[in-house]
């Protein structure tokens, strides 16, 4: 993430932190590599303030691409994947490099690595562009991880708000997809309780506790 303190939010488009972002790549695998990890978030980082996005964005594409490619022959010696993910720019991060998915794929075919994968946070995507399930076909085949939250409140997937999740959860069994869904979300109350959501669709779907089937 660089330097949180300096207003920093990842390091891997920023132009002239590229050493730092290094640096940084390195711990991170370091870490990655002691619990058995196989995945890593490189994140994009900010536009630098005082900078004009659009004027700006060339630039750091370009450092972005020349980072990712340095990320991809480091995490291929370690086996491992590493990760991109678009953060909304309109509610959470307005200078946020990295926006859309439509952006993140472009800059991973121009990277051309097939280690480097998407990760799509519906929250982020819904906010930026809904049609997810558009979307979710589209871009699986770049698809290495998936996070969840409900829009706009970014609760539980069961609170109130945009997204039907039960039905998301069966298109993506229904494109294949097999890798985890990470819960990024604030829990309204307790964090067990709030867990009742995952409970709930498993019982729907005729499962047990842990997903195991009853027949």
């Amino acid at each position: 993430p660089g330097d949180k303190e300096a207003g920093e939010l990842g390091l891997a488009a920023v132009p002239g932190r590229q050493a730092a972002f290094r640096q940084g790549l390195e711990a991170a695998v370091h870490y990655a590599r002691a619990v058995g990890c196989p995945r890593i978030h490189v994140m994009a980082g900010r536009v630098p303030l005082g900078r004009d996005r659009a004027a700006v964005a060339g630039e750091m594409e370009t450092t972005f691409i020349e980072n990712l490619r340095y990320t991809a022959d480091l995490l291929s010696q370690e086996d491992m994947i590493g990760l991109l993910e678009p953060i909304n720019n309109r509610i959470t991060d307005p200078r946020y490099y990295l926006n859309t998915p439509h952006q993140a794929a472009a800059i991973l075919e121009k990277v051309g690595r097939p280690n480097l994968k998407l990760q799509l946070d519906l929250f982020h995507c819904q906010i930026m562009d809904g049609n997810l399930s558009h979307n979710l076909k589209t871009y699986f085949p770049l698809i290495g991880h998936i996070q969840i939250a409900q829009v706009p409140g970014r609760h539980e997937p069961d609170s109130p708000g945009e997204l039907n999740y039960p039905y998301i959860f069966e298109f993506l069994e229904s494109l294949g997809y097999t890798g985890y869904v990470g819960c990024e979300y604030a829990p309204k109350g307790d964090t067990l309780e709030g867990l009742g959501w995952l409970q709930s669709y498993w019982e729907s779907r005729g499962l047990q506790h842990g997903g195991t089937s009853k027949a």
